[in-house]
């Protein structure tokens, strides 16, 4: 408004005043640049960072009744939100402000963009993580709000992988928001580009200029930096502003310093929009033409703060742990569900699943919240594993209740359920009692099993209690039946299957027909790993030691690091023991020490393993150092890969600090005799994310960057290592600039005992052969062994209940669906082609009596709704579980007799009757009943 004259007239208002409310916004001068800037008002909110997640569950409220009273005083104002859990909690805490925000969705004011339950790490979660993440949120949003995020956006993770795309794609998203990495941390130029996974898939990527929120003052500071970092093509910006963190949201200030620059033309003409609205406006101004001519980045986009790929060593295993566990959780309710008529613990697994999507947010998962918020997070997991458990064991009772399994004295029934659609190799370890003369192995006809003793998980004076180890081949997510007998396998007994293969053992060499592995007991690594299917060493004469460890001074997210492949100290190897030499398996234990900290690592070779099993105990005491367990190699013309979520990536072989879901290949040329071979080693692991291929030597060349890599001579200098990152130690959420006090009092990360598993897996020059994905879901989700009593049943000692046939496309889940068909939930099986190259996929479902067969592209993920009902018909969804609306074709047929038909469990039968008299059916053979321990 005009101030008066001295006469009392009023002048026309030029410019506008400092809150620039009321003024005509179409008066702009002429000379205002000809650009529009699509204002986002939002709250990024962090629900538990520097605070607890119970301070981001009151802020929640706190910030989106700040939102409702700016909305209610400025009528024009848009509030952009994700985070779907943030409106759950509001919901349950406080119906009328949930109430009031289905209001304004309704009236478009409150936008809906992410569609994920929270902003996660993007790196390290599994790819059905982040299935779940929109599968979860999506579904939330088109039940409570009546709306579907059409705009991706994770603003604040600190990189993305390059499956993304075709993930967002099939949740119903054409776009993505982000952040990091900014212009100085990649080779990404521009604002607008399109992302393009390695299916194809594309999403309009707009990388966020600047920053995603803004101080609580007036915006022309954060609008004068989004312009100095906007693509001058682009013209047209979106600016985000408002207090975030710790939520806030848009101010009163920020709102009208809005209305005032954009009356004065200052940065341009100002709009209170959305993600949605830029899109669609920048897509309507391009054109088909400007669309095509915008940048292709077919790559993750990387990197920011590489120290969170290790960073609390105790999440990263959590949450390992609970995904496996509710993913298995999910096969094995689904079975009985759709099998016996169980029911299907939708909700619990739902509450399960929520919390695991909970703690992979962006400031958890990575390690850089507050020590308290782990104490949160290891609980909160906790029960997401717990909830899992239950499942899996009323399934498998349920199965188990209804095999049938004949009396036979002096035997104790052990089920082995295999929770992976491919069939399974594995060694079982079983606890046993009252069996002084020990026992051996038998699967359901009788025949032996190789098996060894192994040490007891207890330490009794009880003789008859003891362990044993033994191998069991298990159908595809099924179940087999094998017994224990008491003593020694009697001579000339048959075999279930092959008879074991040769395998030697002493204090330095594990030997068997496929591998020769050789420790140096100077050093405590290998000297040798002889691959005799190809005749290549894979290490033989390779320089370097296997442990490195360093001191750390970089903060907790290490910002601005680049690799930590810098040159260690060694710990010393203190003794070297062979612990096991048995028919089935041979074990031998390293161990080392430096500071105050031990390291045990224990090799395992199977008789007829291909593949070197490493067991790890870390006792790390060190404060501000880190550990890198490195395997050099004699490799040349070595290439990288990495696997990502749902797929694989090559990087350089240049030692900078990368993520990775569980394993890193490096393949290249070996010696074998006179000549040089294909030949690759891969890492494969339980609870690690942090790694480096270095080209060799130390990694970095004369001028401080990394060498170039690739050719070099075997085990010289420049013969290339994958380095894992074992164990660091930073201060709790330090942050650089801050200095640490040198007098100040610190907790630090990853203090005390860790244990995790690692494979070394050797192959002929091609990672695919290697079967990877597989070797690593079965590595961190193992078979599971129950002691089982005798009864009759009416389903067979040995059964499959869903198959993908082994290859290149492997089911990632098998689950009930989230909607119940017309007789309860029907099945809903996804693959995923995970080698790069298209497929035709076969996978048997003898659980509902069908086979599918699909062609598959390059890296492509499909989704198929299966009902029990035969005669319904197979469809494919989306990754939110709704149809398609072009779907690509699924052969469906019938398969064997129909859908299998779990019955009843059989009740009141003589087989039960004459088992019921032992505490447990193995001890009715033995001569010492008498005088067992007890429990105290």
């Amino acid at each position: 408004m005009s101030a008066p004259t001295p006469r009392g007239r009023r002048a026309p208002m030029s410019n506008a005043p400092a809150h620039g409310v009321g003024l005509d916004r179409d008066a702009r001068p002429v000379a205002t640049p000809k650009r529009t800037l699509h204002m986002i008002g939002n709250a990024h909110l962090d629900p538990v960072w520097l605070w607890p997640w119970q301070e981001g569950y009151q802020e929640a409220r706190a910030t989106f009744w700040s939102v409702i009273h700016r909305m209610e005083e400025y009528p024009d104002f848009v509030f952009t939100c994700d985070q779907v859990v943030l409106l759950s909690w509001v919901e349950e805490s406080d119906p009328e402000l949930f109430a009031r925000i289905r209001e304004r969705v309704a009236e478009g004011r409150w936008q809906m963009v992410g569609g994920w339950w929270v902003e996660p790490d993007c790196n390290m979660p599994m790819g059905e993580s982040f299935v779940r993440q929109g599968l979860y949120g999506q579904r939330y949003l088109r039940e409570k709000l009546g709306v579907t995020a059409t705009v991706g956006m994770n603003v604040d993770p600190f990189g993305h992988n390059a499956m993304l795309p075709q993930i967002l794609r099939g949740q119903g998203m054409d776009s993505y928001c982000f952040l990091r990495p900014g212009p100085h941390e990649t080779s990404l130029r521009g604002t607008a580009f399109w992302w393009e996974a390695p299916d194809g898939s594309r999403v309009l990527g707009y990388r966020i200029p600047f920053e995603y929120g803004s101080s609580a003052g007036e915006v022309s500071g954060q609008t004068e930096k989004a312009i100095g970092q906007l693509d001058p093509d682009l013209t047209d910006v979106m600016v985000f502003y408002g207090v975030g963190n710790h939520g806030g949201g848009p101010t009163k200030a920020n709102i009208e310093s809005i209305y005032r620059y954009d009356r004065m033309g200052t940065f341009g003409r100002m709009i209170m929009s959305s993600p949605r609205q830029y899109v669609d406006t920048l897509t309507e101004r391009l054109g088909e033409e400007g669309l095509a001519a915008l940048p292709v980045w077919r790559d993750d986009l990387q990197h920011h703060a590489p120290g969170c790929y290790s960073a609390h060593s105790g999440i990263k295993a959590w949450q390992r742990r609970a995904q496996a566990a509710v993913l298995s959780a999910e096969r094995w309710a689904a079975v009985v569900a759709v099998g016996a008529g169980v029911d299907y613990p939708r909700e619990d697994l739902g509450r399960a699943w929520k919390q695991v999507l909970f703690n992979q947010f962006h400031d958890v998962l990575p390690g850089s919240a507050i020590e308290t918020a782990y104490d949160d997070a290891r609980d909160q997991l906790g029960e997401a594993v717990a909830i899992a458990k239950r499942a899996i064991t009323r399934a498998h009772n349920v199965i188990a209740s209804r095999v049938d399994i004949p009396l036979e004295e002096g035997s104790q029934p052990v089920l082995v359920f295999n929770p992976h659609p491919w069939p399974v190799r594995a060694d079982v370890e079983l606890q046993y009692g009252v069996q002084p003369t020990g026992v051996h192995v038998v699967d359901g006809d009788g025949a032996t099993t190789p098996s060894q003793r192994t040490q007891s998980v207890a330490t009794m004076s009880d003789k008859g209690r003891g362990a044993t180890v033994f191998r069991a081949e298990v159908p595809a997510l099924g179940y087999r039946l094998y017994r224990l007998r008491g003593g020694a396998a009697p001579a000339g007994a048959p075999w279930s299957g092959a008879a074991p293969s040769p395998l030697s053992a002493s204090e330095t060499v594990l030997e068997n027909d496929v591998l020769r592995m050789e420790i140096d007991p100077v050093t405590g690594w290998l000297r040798s790993l002889l691959d005799k299917r190809t005749g290549a060493d894979l290490v033989a004469g390779a320089r370097g030691e296997h442990t490195q460890v360093c001191e750390d001074p970089t903060d907790t997210w290490g910002h601005r690091v680049v690799s930590y492949a810098w040159p260690g100290e060694a710990m010393r190897t203190v003794r070297v023991v062979l612990r096991e030499a048995g028919p089935l398996r041979a074990r031998l234990l390293v161990e080392r020490e430096w500071g105050r900290s031990t390291l045990v690592e224990e090799f395992l070779l199977d008789h007829d393993a291909d593949a070197v099993e490493v067991r790890v105990r870390l006792d790390w005491r060190e404060q501000a150092h880190l550990l890198k367990l490195r395997f050099p190699t004699a490799l040349t013309d070595a290439r990288a890969t990495y696997e990502i979520p749902f797929g694989a990536i090559e990087r350089p072989v240049d030692g900078a600090e990368e993520p990775a879901q569980t394993w890193v290949d490096l393949t290249g040329r070996a010696a074998a005799g006179r000549k040089r071979v294909p030949a690759g080693l891969a890492v494969v692991n339980t609870a690690k994310h942090g790694f480096d291929v270095l080209p060799g030597g130390d990694g970095r060349d004369g001028d401080g960057g990394a060498g170039d890599g690739g050719a070099g001579t075997a085990g010289g200098p420049d013969a290339p290592s994958i380095g894992m990152t074992a164990v660091r130690s930073p201060v709790y959420s330090w942050h650089d600039p801050r200095l640490l006090d040198p007098e100040g009092v610190y907790t630090y990360q990853d203090q005390g005992v860790q244990q995790f598993r690692y494979l070394l897996v050797p192959h002929g020059g091609d990672w695919r052969e290697a079967d990877l994905m597989r070797r690593s879901a079965e590595l961190g989700s193992p078979v599971r062994a129950m002691l089982e009593s005798f009864h009759d049943g009416s389903l067979p000692d040995r059964l499959s209940f869903a198959s993908d046939g082994g290859g290149q496309v492997v089911v990632t889940a098998v689950k009930g669906s989230e909607d119940d068909g017309a007789a309860g939930p029907d099945l809903v099986v996804r693959a995923v082609e995970m080698s790069g190259r298209p497929a035709r996929a076969r996978i048997e479902l003898p659980l509902v009596g069908r086979v599918l067969e699909a062609d598959f592209g390059a890296s492509q993920i499909r989704t198929f709704r299966v009902p029990a009902d035969p005669a319904s018909a197979v469809t494919e969804v989306d990754l939110v579980e709704w149809p398609l609306a072009a779907p690509a074709g699924v052969s469906a047929e019938p398969l064997g007799a129909g859908p299998l038909v779990l019955g009843r469990a059989a009740v009141g039968q003589a087989g039960d009757r004459g088992a019921s008299d032992a505490v447990e059916p193995a001890e009715q053979m033995s001569p010492h009943r008498e005088g067992l321990p007890t429990d105290g």
